[in-house]
């Protein structure tokens, strides 16, 4: 399939990250729908490729405001293939060091987000507040997903003044994978 209006379709989840909170939690997107690892005779199997990720953070008690300007808070967020840990809220989820790291073979995308008042108190005024894109897919080489799942992570660094939402939209579509791809990226998206 090509990145195409007759292809790509829209996926999209949601978390709140906690006030007053450390750690992380996850939002379990169910991908089964759209994915078939098992070729039969001449049917190829399906993967999911992703070929962009929009992130979005906001007040999650305010009619979806902007980020207050006196917000502190910092978190580290990603996208990961078949990570399986399902709905976690704030605190029952603490990252692996390598979550959000290049040599993450199940990271799809990741980012940093970092309050108004934190690049202020860290001098970091000429910082983006968000997104901080670190890796991410492109339209020339997706990121094909060939489990039945992906969640989207984030681990609080500094804790949130407000509850804040943190939402991912999607641009996917379902491509056929001859059995050799799909065997290796069935190796490498293994936790």
């Amino acid at each position: 399939m090509a990145y195409n209006i007759k292809d790509v379709f829209y996926l999209s989840t949601s978390t709140i990250v906690a006030a007053g909170t450390g750690n992380g939690g996850s939002a379990q997107l169910d991908l089964s729908a759209y994915i078939d690892p098992i070729a039969r005779g001449r049917t190829k199997g399906t993967g999911l490729a992703v070929y962009k990720c929009h992130f979005g953070v906001q007040q999650s008690a305010s009619n979806s405001d902007p980020i207050d300007d006196a917000e502190v808070g910092t978190f580290s967020y990603g996208l990961q293939a078949g990570l399986g840990v399902g709905d976690l809220s704030t605190g029952n989820l603490i990252a692996q060091s390598t979550a959000y790291s290049m040599t993450n073979a199940l990271l799809v995308q990741n980012g940093a987000f970092y309050g108004p008042k934190s690049q202020i108190a860290n001098a970091c005024t000429t910082m983006d507040m968000f997104p901080n894109t670190q890796v991410m897919p492109s339209v020339d080489v997706p990121y094909v997903i060939v489990r039945d799942n992906v969640c989207l992570t984030y681990q609080v660094h500094d804790q949130m003044t407000e509850a804040t939402e943190l939402s991912v939209r999607l641009e996917v579509a379902q491509i056929s994978l001859d059995q050799a791809t799909l065997n290796q990226l069935l190796r490498t998206q293994t936790v």
